[in-house]
């Protein structure tokens, strides 16, 4: 087995030390290779080892089981383009100034009768950043990306950000083709009619790791799954629609209405639930690659999600429950979600910990594993979490997100600030602040910002410095608000969208069913 010299970890007995990786080139040592898994829109609670009895996800349960489980990993961004920016470059999005999904509408263009305009963002990831995959390259890996980017287009591509190989990744936010072949996409060539997309991602990653057996590798393998649309086979259907029947009747109603939306309270999607086994399946074949050319133990694997579930937009598929909202929203069930680190015989398996970390922390955490020297001016807001994958600890620090825009969720604009236990939300609407202690109140239900004042003024002043210091751009009044509008908007979202809503996802469930374009054959292998 190869073995890193400068790294020696003995977690639960001593510790994780990192050597004099700064005093010599990691190239002339073997370093284990690193497999960064992640899913597009997978809440904390989409899997069976984080709680859920309806999904069905052995695979992903695998990592966590094999290393480190981190119960309050947060994305850093309640959306998807952001989130994904500050894992490539390890800051936070308001300082890349990438504070929506690529794509969304901004500033004057925005069409919506909301109070605010949402600030305008920067649309691509910035060429000046030196990523993650741009590290690696130069310490002598060869890097690999295959499926979702939404980072920019031509000119800010994976291979223009440090990826030796790019399938998929393109300025889309989701498959443009959907789930089945052919893809329509210019990244990408077409599989036999009805491929399915997860599975053709697993076996492309699986054949860059056997092809690059002998050499050390960056494996960046990010799914399109589980975003919208969502669409599974038959046969993953009747599975799931058998699985819900059998589990019991279901709730009265399966939305209720949260502040500005409906959310979903439930998980019984059976076209979802198949979506999330193929994209289990599509793991499990990157695993069997790895234990198959004895891998295994030299290989670091990552799992995490680019925000939370989607309770209450594009497709309302899944319930985050305990968790309030979801993605686009500023609750837990936004930002908190699968988050795991696993190398056999180095990270002990089993591990859990409950120090909040973020999205940033991955760029400084690998390189330490990998025995290459940090790069602080680039992953400026990150920091490595060798120490907690030791059972050490880390010195106290505040999480921050900033999303001045309206998610296609229900999401509103503002600012979040997390210290331990305590959770800060700066509302820009009207000014107001909500405090949770999430330890003990998970589902957010007890806003304490007037029973714990100078907590709050506290972190608010806190929050308030981090944006000045990155130079936030901020959401400015709608001059074509209208009141009476919005009244009745929320009043047919009641009476019109949530009936509607409760019969199309009761639909699902029904013998017979059938998606709009049919049923696709996937073809054997």
């Amino acid at each position: 087995m190869r073995f890193l010299s400068c790294l020696v970890i003995c977690c639960g007995v001593g510790h994780l030390s990192i050597g004099s990786a700064d005093a010599r080139d990691p190239r002339q040592s073997e370093r284990p290779n690193v497999v960064f898994i992640l899913a597009d829109d997978l809440g904390w609670r989409d899997l069976s080892n984080e709680g859920s009895s309806f999904y069905e996800t052995p695979n992903i349960d695998r990592i966590a089981a094999a290393g480190m489980k981190f119960r309050r990993g947060y994305a850093a961004c309640q959306v998807c383009s952001p989130s994904r920016g500050a894992i490539m470059a390890g800051k936070y999005p308001a300082r890349l100034e990438i504070t929506d999904w690529i794509g969304a509408a901004e500033g004057n263009e925005w069409s919506r009768n909301t109070k605010l305009l949402p600030a305008t963002y920067r649309r691509e990831l910035p060429a000046e950043e030196t990523t993650i995959a741009e590290a690696f390259r130069d310490g002598g890996y060869r890097t690999f990306f295959a499926g979702k980017w939404h980072l920019g287009g031509k000119g800010s591509l994976p291979t223009d950000h440090g990826f030796d190989v790019n399938i998929g990744g393109n300025h889309r936010g989701s498959p443009s083709g959907g789930y089945f072949s052919p893809w329509r996409n210019p990244q990408m060539k077409d599989g036999p009619k009805g491929e399915y997309l997860p599975l053709r991602l697993g076996h492309e990653t699986a054949a860059f790791i056997e092809s690059h057996r002998d050499q050390p590798f960056f494996a960046f393998l990010s799914f399109y799954a589980v975003h919208a649309p969502v669409q599974t086979t038959q046969s993953l259907w009747k599975k799931y629609r058998d699985k819900a029947i059998a589990a019991g009747p279901r709730p009265t109603s399966r939305f209720l209405i949260d502040r500005t939306s409906p959310v979903r309270q439930v998980q019984d999607h059976p076209l979802y639930a198949g979506l999330v086994e193929a994209m289990d399946d599509a793991v499990g074949i990157v695993l069997s690659k790895l234990d198959e050319l004895g891998l295994t133990e030299d290989t670091i694997i990552v799992f995490t999600s680019d925000n939370g579930g989607v309770s209450a937009g594009d497709d309302k598929a899944t319930s985050n429950l305990p968790l309030r909202g979801g993605k686009g929203r500023q609750w837990e069930g936004g930002i908190r979600v699968p988050y795991y680190v696993a190398w056999p015989e180095r990270i002990r398996a089993g591990c859990t910990c409950d120090t909040p970390v973020t999205g940033c922390d991955f760029f400084p955490t690998l390189l330490d594993l990998t025995g290459q020297q940090r790069r602080t001016n680039q992953h400026f807001d990150g920091v490595s979490l060798v120490p907690l994958l030791s059972g050490q600890s880390l010195e106290a620090r505040n999480l921050y997100w900033h999303y001045p825009h309206y998610g296609n969720q229900g999401g509103e604009p503002s600012s979040i600030v997390i210290r331990d236990n305590w959770k800060l939300i700066h509302y820009y609407e009207d000014g107001h602040d909500e405090l949770y202690d999430v330890a003990l109140d998970i589902g957010e239900q007890s806003n304490l910002a007037t029973t714990y004042p100078d907590r709050a003024r506290a972190l608010k002043v806190e929050l308030n410095g981090w944006l000045d210091s990155v130079n936030a751009r901020v959401p400015t009044p709608n001059p074509r608000f209208d009141a009476a509008v919005a009244a009745r908007q929320q009043t047919e979202t009641l009476n019109v969208r949530l009936p509607l809503l409760e019969r199309e996802h009761a639909a699902f469930l029904k013998e017979g069913f059938s998606p709009r374009d049919g049923w696709q054959e996937v073809p054997r292998k």
